[in-house]
């Protein structure tokens, strides 16, 4: 792994090609799983300030589910994660037009609200967790994402150049263009140590 500044970065996330592709997959991720997706405790206030409007998209049965567990839920690990609802799906999926996507980031896109969704969806498929005193970007492989790491590898677009805007988000817009310098450097020396061979 690199490190930049306080964060570990998984080399793959430079090397790894990935662009979603809904017309596949119609946004699974949003239901597919054993538990609800990761949430930063200091997420947990947005969730609750956006959650009226969010709950437009939602099932009747999601809002019970999500209201009766305090908007999250626990994972084994004891971490939070979105409550799911009775059919085990995320609470918060929202369907429109045959896809799946967050209820948060409808109302978001329709100019409802100022808050996206939880950073874990938006940074899908870098995962942050923590090794020591140190954050760590990795890359996290699932199946049902096949077709987006094939999309990506076709169009030719790297991880941590779909992931722009959400990495800008968590990281902020500096710690991003170094982390643009550090994947190009990485990547030039892998063709570098490629040519030498």
């Amino acid at each position: 792994m690199i490190i930049l500044n306080d964060v570990l970065i998984d080399e793959d996330i430079f090397l790894e090609k990935f662009v979603c592709d809904l017309s596949k997959c119609h946004g699974c991720c949003c239901v597919e799983g054993d538990y609800g997706a990761p949430v930063d405790p200091k997420e947990l206030s947005k969730m609750e300030r956006c959650f009226q409007a969010a709950s437009q998209y939602m099932t009747p049965e999601n809002i019970e589910a999500a209201q009766s567990q305090g908007l999250v839920d626990k994972a084994p690990d004891g971490d939070l994660c979105t409550a799911l609802g009775p059919s085990k799906e995320c609470a918060y999926v929202a369907h429109k037009d045959g896809m799946l996507m967050c209820a948060y980031e409808r109302a978001f896109l329709e100019g409802k609200t100022k808050w996206r969704k939880p950073i874990s969806c938006y940074l899908y498929p870098i995962r942050i967790d923590r090794q020591g005193p140190f954050k760590a970007m990795r890359l996290h492989r699932w199946d049902i994402c096949d077709c987006a790491f094939a999309n990506g590898q076709r169009l030719g677009v790297p991880v941590y150049k779909f992931l722009e805007d959400p990495i800008t988000e968590a990281f902020g817009a500096e710690f991003y263009s170094q982390l643009c310098e550090v994947a190009e450097a990485y990547i030039a020396s892998q063709k570098q140590g490629r040519a030498g061979e």
